[in-house]
């Protein structure tokens, strides 16, 4: 991933997932743990089946997403007895917008992977089903991030203040 210099850029500070932030910078937790997610429709899933381990995806439509176009596809994240390990699925479908991938998804287009909290409102509903859960573990959530303490301007001192968890 490209990486944005947010002093270069004149930036106070910004946020991120914790582990893509710069070990010279202070990073305050604004988030609860996230996880993400394999999900699918119901109709997908009666037409395909459900998979029951992540290599078995390898054999099923995926939503696949891609930052740019001259990115390799993100790989989806998995952990088994304690051990990381990632699918790099083949993607009928790549796409960079959130909003392509839950649509395709309770279309019945194939099955889709990214933040949980993206899709629990169309999982409240029964347009999406959760997969493969007992394979999809937490990891540390969102921080805001900045250069050291020391000056610290009195509006970024408030937003610290307001977004801390």
């Amino acid at each position: 991933m490209e990486e944005f210099d947010i002093v270069a850029q004149g930036y106070d500070a910004g946020v991120r997932l914790s582990e893509i932030i710069a070990q010279d910078m202070i990073a305050v937790p604004v988030s609860a743990r996230q996880r993400q997610i394999a999900v699918a429709s119901p109709v997908y899933l009666a037409r395909h089946g459900t998979p029951q381990h992540p290599l078995e995806l390898l054999q099923h439509v995926c939503i696949g997403w891609r930052r740019e176009p001259d990115v390799a596809p993100y790989r989806w994240e998995f952990a088994e007895e304690g051990r990381e390990f990632d699918v790099a699925v083949n993607a009928q479908l790549n796409t960079n917008d959130t909003g392509i991938m839950v649509y395709t998804a309770c279309a019945g287009a194939g099955i889709a992977f990214g933040m949980e909290e993206t899709y629990r409102p169309y999982i409240a509903r029964g347009e999406l089903v959760p997969l493969l859960e007992d394979f999809l573990p937490t990891f540390a959530g969102f921080y805001l991030y900045f250069p050291g303490r020391k000056n610290l301007a009195l509006k970024l001192r408030a937003l610290i203040d307001h977004m801390k968890i």
